[in-house]
């Protein structure tokens, strides 16, 4: 496929994307493994793209790869390929409609700026040749509700960059046990849900790692809560170390419809690792998972006592620490290793949307 007349076909990945983000090089490294050429059109500005693109020319390419987060960027990659006639392959990751009106609500669905960014939206997904979720449950989300085609939405899980986040020596159970949470406190993370957990076990050490909008929120709710610790964001590369560290990785708690549909880096990466996690029940996981699992524990989303009891139950089974750290790694070697992801990929590019 793809082929032409060059001896390497071409991914033009086209935005104002981030090369260093995991999705994005997870995806890139496997493009290449599988024999393309990447260019990268960065232009700018999203919104003068398409002039930009004339300036510069940013050559020949069999298709267009437009990766997360970079819906603004969609209209100018859309009319090269037209004009290239060659297809686009929208990867967004999230909706924009769903996080501004539902997890940031700053409009209401009714309001005519809502309906607005909604059939903007819809018009993205409904002029990509193929369309990349991240999760099942963002799949079905893609189609009912922003349009996109059925036959071309297609899923490739996130994953971790195994090459870093290998699994960490298994441990005893701490003495006091850590219990980790590293994020960029927003609201789909449900942070204070872990803030008041933390003061229902003063047996364990709960520590919040990173820099986000509600950190402050958090340590003022936290204030006095002895066995609850604040840390800043530590170097990516020093991130599985410090995972390593932990007894249990906490994932996300919020209670927003994409809080359900999404499976996030941290959960991921805390399983390639090697440590249970506990994160709050969701449709986005595989199927084949019922309703829990030896390395990953599910707890109703918004629910800090729910929370609580889960690491207590946990905590008290010291002897079973060791088999859970294989079990949490087991887990993501089953359903989102590096050949998982692959063989996704392999489905994508089979599909007869891009084939010439």
């Amino acid at each position: 496929m793809f082929q032409g007349n060059r001896m390497k076909p071409v991914m033009l990945w086209w935005g104002r994307f981030d090369p260093a983000y995991s999705r994005n090089r997870i995806l890139r490294d496997l493009l290449r493994g599988r024999g393309f050429e990447i260019r990268d059109f960065r232009p700018r500005s999203s919104l003068f793209g398409t002039v930009e693109s004339i300036i510069t020319r940013p050559g020949t390419a069999d298709c267009i790869w437009v990766p997360c987060f970079r819906h603004r960027d969609f209209n100018a990659a859309r009319r090269y390929a037209d004009k290239q006639r060659i297809p686009l392959i929208f990867d967004p990751l999230i909706s924009s409609w769903d996080k501004v009106v539902f997890e940031r609500r700053k409009y209401q669905a009714s309001q005519r700026r809502a309906r607005q960014l909604l059939e903007w939206e819809r018009s993205l997904f409904r002029r990509s040749d193929v369309v990349i979720a991240d999760t099942q449950a963002h799949r079905d989300f893609f189609i009912e509700e922003l349009n996109s085609p059925a036959d071309a939405t297609f899923v490739i899980p996130v994953g971790a960059e195994e090459g870093l986040f290998t699994a960490q020596p298994r441990q005893a159970l701490s003495d006091p046990p850590e219990i980790l949470f590293f994020g960029s406190f927003i609201h789909l993370q449900g942070p204070q849900v872990i803030v008041d957990a933390a003061k229902l076990v003063p047996q364990a050490q709960w520590i919040m790692l990173g820099r986000g909008p509600l950190r402050k929120a958090c340590e003022s709710r936290g204030a006095g809560i002895l066995n609850l610790h604040f840390e800043d964001w530590i170097a990516y590369e020093s991130l599985p170390g410090r995972i390593g560290q932990a007894d249990i990785v906490l994932g996300v708690f919020g209670e927003s419809g994409k809080a359900g549909r999404v499976i996030p880096n941290k959960v991921y990466q805390a399983l390639a690792c090697g440590r249970p996690v506990v994160t709050r029940a969701s449709t986005a996981y595989p199927d084949m998972l019922e309703t829990a699992h030896p390395g990953l524990h599910f707890v109703p989303p918004a629910d800090a006592a729910a929370l609580a009891d889960t690491v207590k139950e946990l905590v008290a089974e010291p002897t079973r620490f060791e088999q859970r750290q294989h079990d949490a790694r087991r887990f993501f070697e089953a359903y989102f290793s590096r050949e998982h992801i692959d063989a996704s990929l392999k489905t994508v590019l089979d599909s007869p949307a891009l084939q010439s």
